[in-house]
């Protein structure tokens, strides 16, 4: 838990009223990553869990990373990419708060879904992701935006450590539950390996589609394929632990954390050399 409030402190501290003003100067843009990382995201993943069978736990932790917002690391990609900052910082920020409210509706769906294909009855406490999704997400948030607009000074000294905290933090929480889980991992990595490496390919090239239908310049687009396929994997992984008190339901987000990192490293690196 205190990885995800570390993360979200750190996504509010790179906010300020320019990345929601920027709505207003690329509507286009920010309308059409928010249509591949709220809509199309949760889609592909539906689609994908039952195009694979996945087992009912692995498929409800699959749509739950699929769920969740961007991840904070996208800036910094999007960065290296030479894709627009400003823009993936708007998309992260915009998901974070509208999937406080999609999140629950979307996985109330699924476990419905779920309960009804399986035969096992999936209870979703609604009210408890609700709340813990608000605290987790929200608040930290808040507090950073507020630390980082009345301490702007010490905020900037403050972020540059946090920023170089922020990827070892996820890695060390995805090893605490390899540590706990590795005969599961183990076993079932082929097939969590496959949905996770498919979801995040599959996002990227939905994101690059809809930029490109769009008519996006190559910077948009670059940004709006990193933001489909990073997801905020601390969220899922902390949601299934502490909401569902689950954790094989985080697994298929352990596996997504990894695999996102490198198949976007990877990603950057061909968009460097074609630039270069």
């Amino acid at each position: 838990m205190p990885i995800l409030v570390l993360l979200m402190f750190l996504l509010g501290m790179n906010l300020n009223k320019k990345a929601f003003t920027d709505i207003a100067k690329r509507p286009r843009a920010v309308l059409l990553g928010m249509v591949g990382q709220i809509v199309a995201l949760p889609l592909l993943a539906f689609g994908l869990a039952i195009v694979l069978d996945l087992p009912p736990v692995y498929f409800m932790g699959l749509m739950l990373v699929a769920c969740c917002p961007g991840g904070s690391s996208s800036n910094v990609f999007s960065m290296l990419a030479k894709g627009d900052v400003a823009l993936s910082v708007t998309l992260t920020a915009l998901s974070s708060i509208i999937t406080l409210f999609t999140l629950p509706l979307i996985m109330s769906y699924v476990a419905e879904h779920v309960s009804l294909m399986s035969g096992q009855e999936i209870t979703l406490p609604l009210p408890k992701l609700l709340v813990q999704n608000f605290v987790l997400v929200f608040v930290p948030m808040f507090l950073g935006y507020g630390f980082n607009h009345y301490f702007p000074t010490i905020a900037s000294k403050v972020h540059t450590v946090l920023s170089k905290a922020a990827f070892p933090a996820l890695m060390i929480l995805a090893a605490t539950f390899f540590l706990q889980y590795p005969k599961e991992i183990a076993n079932n990595f082929d097939l969590l390996g496959l949905s996770a490496g498919l979801l995040i390919l599959v996002a990227m090239a939905c994101g690059s589609a809809i930029s490109r239908a769009g008519r996006l310049s190559d910077a948009y687009r670059r940004t709006i394929v990193i933001e489909g396929g990073m997801q905020n994997a601390a969220q899922a992984i902390m949601l299934s632990e502490v909401v569902f008190s689950n954790g094989q339901m985080a697994l298929p987000a352990i596996i997504y954390a990894l695999l996102m990192n490198v198949i976007l490293l990877i990603y950057v690196f061909i968009i460097r050399r074609k630039l270069s």
